[in-house]
């Protein structure tokens, strides 16, 4: 009657209908203090407003330099590879970059 079998028989229908009806899953992390989770991230496409616009333009026309673009300076941890780059040559200077953040950097120098 009512739930009855919903971890057995009618499992099914409660994973179906109902996902997370039953309780917990995994593993517990006893005393999680979350200092040594944080990790606040930047895409590739806000990296170029943490440096002035005149800093951009002075290293537009040279070859033979590149802007350093520190990102912890400016708080963030882990630089994402969401969006477009200019094609415009930098250093990027960061604690973590995801895959796709990496490949976008070194395609434009």
């Amino acid at each position: 009657r009512g739930n009855a079998g919903g971890q057995h028989h009618h499992r099914i229908n409660f994973d179906k209908y109902h996902p997370g009806y039953f309780g917990k899953v995994g593993m517990r992390y006893y005393h999680k203090t979350l200092n040594k989770f944080h990790c606040p991230a930047v895409n590739i496409e806000r990296l170029w407003s943490l440096v002035s616009e005149q800093t951009r333009q002075v290293y537009k026309d040279k070859k033979d330099k590149a802007p350093v673009i520190d990102v912890v300076r400016a708080g963030y941890y882990k630089v994402l590879g969401k969006g477009h780059l200019p094609k415009q040559p930098m250093i990027v200077k960061a604690r973590f970059f995801s895959r796709e953040a990496e490949k976008k950097i070194n395609s434009v120098g």
